[in-house]
């Protein structure tokens, strides 16, 4: 009866470590300071895996970019807005961050944002994970004119009402090459 006890007591203990694993952030995340109110996540539906994606083919959203950048303080395709985007291994948590509006859709929950990550890491070996990044260059989205990239594999829909600010439109030309090249990924 004493070992059952001792492997209660081991499987509790195993279990809090867990809890505390998942909601403590990576130590190269910064911490938000005390005073900040908590950020809710805004309502976003999870992008499907390789896997889930290839079992959905027929059913295959189509997106259509057009650019349409308006310095309104609204999301319109061919802006680099920031909103928060979730991580894909927990999409409770996440990080505030640049991202480009492919399409804006109103039919769709209210106003629907779809759009593709940036960041300015480099992510020369990123396809053998299965990631795709293109080059964008630099532009007003970053105060630091650090060259950036744009995620062509994961697409985020995002409320309208995520967005918080706009950071700049992005050069026609290069909105085309982005928008092409997720087409051709994604198959619309």
């Amino acid at each position: 009866m004493a070992s059952r006890g001792i492997f209660s007591q081991l499987t509790e203990l195993a279990r809090a470590v867990a809890d505390a694993a998942r909601s403590t952030p990576p130590a190269d995340e910064p911490q938000r300071p005390a005073q900040q109110p908590a950020q809710r996540a805004p309502r976003l539906r999870r992008e499907p895996t390789p896997a889930e994606r290839a079992e959905r083919t027929e059913r295959t959203e189509r997106v259509e970019p057009t650019y349409a950048p308006e310095r309104d303080g609204e999301p319109d395709p061919g802006e680099v807005v920031w909103a928060w985007v979730p991580y894909e291994e927990d999409a409770s948590r996440g990080k505030d961050r640049p991202v480009l509006v492919l399409s804006v859709d109103p039919s769709r929950r209210g106003r629907e944002v779809v759009a593709l990550m940036l960041t300015s890491k480099e992510h020369a070996d990123a396809e053998r994970d299965g990631r795709r990044w293109m080059d964008v260059g630099t532009g007003g989205w970053d105060p630091r004119q650090r060259p950036s990239e744009v995620r062509l594999d994961r697409l985020l829909h995002l409320d309208a009402s995520a967005v918080r600010r706009e950071g700049a439109a992005l050069d026609e030309h290069v909105f085309t090459r982005v928008a092409d090249a997720a087409a051709r990924l994604h198959g619309w």
